[in-house]
């Protein structure tokens, strides 16, 4: 299972990197392969401010439909395009062309509340 150690996580399966006040957020590995085949992902939220945890959008596998929870509070600025054409690069690269949203981060000091690599692979062997 590929956990990047330069990456943060939340107890939804979402993986968030940091560059200065923006986000890129998308779901881990594990979630991918817990969900199957990805056939479509869903924002509607591009350009709303959100607050941490609330729902940004869906991802639809062949079996079910999951919520996708926002992991820190801000502008959702950004979706990944490609995703319309190609869900399944969510399966194929949850860590690079799956990304599905960019936040401008509202509050930073959010940051600390997210997990270390570490936490999140003991969260997922529990």
């Amino acid at each position: 299972m590929n956990i990047p150690e330069e990456l943060k996580y939340t107890k939804d399966h979402e993986w968030v990197k940091i560059d200065g006040d923006v986000a890129t957020v998308g779901i881990t590995d594990f979630a991918q392969g817990e969900l199957g085949d990805i056939v479509y992902v869903e924002v509607e939220t591009m350009d709303e401010s959100l607050e941490k945890e609330e729902v940004f959008g869906t991802v639809e596998a062949v079996k079910t439909v999951s919520d996708l929870f926002l992991p820190l509070s801000g502008e959702i600025i950004e979706f990944n395009e490609s995703l319309e054409d190609a869900p399944e690069n969510v399966n194929s690269d949850p860590y690079g062309e799956g990304w599905m949203i960019k936040i401008k981060l509202s509050d930073a000091s959010e940051i600390e509340g997210l997990m270390s690599a570490e936490d999140y692979k003991a969260l997922i062997s529990a």
